[in-house]
């Protein structure tokens, strides 16, 4: 139960029935009075994070269908080129993660994208779209195409709207799409969704505009952020398409067709969505949710610094127990990529081994950092992960927390009722036991019965 997300159970729910659910059949009203309903995703490249197409299968099943159903559309219009990018599995931001993390988050989303999609993914969206070159090293090597990212983040930003060939350290090439900053801007914080047609036709009218034209924005800017955004969309999306001067395509389509040739330079690290590369996700560097507070975001390096420590903890744990029960510990958490979030984990302590993993990835999600306090909802989901890992650590267990909760007290919230991360960790825990206990005795209760 999340609160914050009233009238809805939480998070997830409400934003797939005010965003994910809308978008796939947005209603398109013509002058005449004449309705159309468009599914946008099959118009538009998309990525949907792995954890949440879990949540989407079981309780939006219509929802989580026709988001599939968008993918095999638009391969079957753009020769085989469907619209959903892969994303990696956690939404970590990558260039704070080690070598090792990096490779498997980048390998489950791989995986979790061939399941659902049936196809192999041929551009990948970066979290925030935080980069450097280690982890473009890593996703050409995984066989990524192209990524994504926002004007400042490339140098020099390619004419006429073309992507920028990048060659990696490790000698491999990947394409890197720039979106409109400006049009970008004003979908997600100005006013254009307020009139699709008027949004198509800025683009369609501009004489000067560029051979290749894209945006990029929060899935949660259509019927979240902005209401009735979706028809906004649906509309700008009907009316490029009738549009004899105009291919409205994707990102993979268009690289297939035209290529790649200028080479750009990364600007590393950095992200979308701070000013100061990637330090928003470890430092009080001044980026924050609430720009009008004067809420200090010191206790961000602390809390990533004993997240650090206990996943290198856990780490070493699973080297050490996984040398018994796999042939190598390491490729057999690479390979869970392709069960995790299904149900069929193994059995027993090697399945424990492996979800004791799957939550110490989880630890490095990105909104633990991205918003402005310690005490608030995203922290504590990160906190839970924590605690669910030390309690598959086995023995090791006391000792990890132990450790985990003195460094946590350094992460302190702006809120003296709150207290530190360590005093958030300790309630959520109790209240974990409290509800543990009370499950247990219901079913006790039943069985009896």
């Amino acid at each position: 139960m999340q609160p914050s997300a009233a009238p809805y159970h939480d998070w997830n729910e409400r934003i797939e029935a005010e965003c994910y659910r809308p978008v796939t059949r947005c209603s398109v009203i013509r002058e005449a009075g004449s309705k159309r309903i468009v599914n946008a995703l099959s118009w538009m490249s998309f990525n949907f994070g792995p954890t949440l197409m879990v949540w989407l299968e079981t309780e939006a099943p219509g929802t989580y269908e026709a988001i599939l159903a968008a993918d095999r559309e638009s391969a079957a219009r753009l020769d085989g080129h469907g619209n959903a990018l892969a994303m990696p599995y956690h939404h970590p931001i990558l260039p704070l993660s080690t070598d090792r993390d990096r490779r498997t988050e980048v390998r489950w989303g791989v995986a979790d994208f061939r399941r659902r999609f049936g196809r192999e993914p041929e551009g990948m969206w970066l979290p925030e779209t935080a980069v450097d070159s280690a982890t473009l090293d890593v996703l050409a090597e995984e066989g990524i195409r192209f990524t994504v990212l926002a004007p400042h983040q490339v140098d020099p930003v390619p004419s006429d709207g073309l992507p920028g060939l990048y060659v990696t350290p490790g000698g491999h090439e990947i394409a890197l799409f720039v979106y409109d900053g400006a049009l970008s801007h004003g979908v997600a914080f100005g006013d254009l969704l307020e009139d699709g047609v008027a949004w198509a036709n800025l683009m369609i009218g501009d004489e000067d505009a560029p051979k290749l034209r894209s945006m990029a924005t929060d899935g949660e800017t259509f019927g979240h952020h902005h209401k009735f955004g979706e028809m906004g969309l649906a509309s700008a999306v009907v009316e490029v398409q009738a549009h004899p001067r105009v291919r409205l395509e994707n990102y993979a389509s268009f690289l297939a067709r035209e290529g790649v040739s200028h080479e750009v330079r990364l600007v590393e690290p950095s992200a979308w969505s701070c000013a100061h590369g990637v330090e928003r996700w470890r430092a009080d560097c001044g980026c924050r949710a609430d720009s009008s507070s004067e809420t200090s975001q010191a206790w961000r390096g602390p809390l990533r610094s004993a997240l650090e420590w206990l996943a290198d903890g856990l780490h070493e744990v699973f080297e050490r127990e996984g040398a018994g029960h796999f042939d190598d510990p390491w490729a057999a958490r690479d390979a869970y990529g392709a069960v995790v979030g299904t149900g069929h984990a193994p059995r027993g302590r090697r399945g424990a081994l492996l979800e004791m993993e799957r939550n110490a990835l989880r630890l490095f999600t990105s909104c633990a950092w991205f918003f402005d306090d310690v005490g608030g909802l995203e922290p504590r989901q990160v906190l839970s992960y924590a605690a669910r890992a030390i309690e598959l650590a086995g023995a090791d267990g006391l000792r990890l927390e132990t450790g985990f909760l003195k460094r946590l007290e350094e992460a302190v919230s702006n809120r003296p009722e709150i207290g530190s991360a360590a005093d958030v960790y300790r309630r959520d825990a109790e209240a974990r036991r409290s509800a543990g206990a009370a499950l247990g005795m219901e079913r006790a209760g039943g069985e009896a019965l």
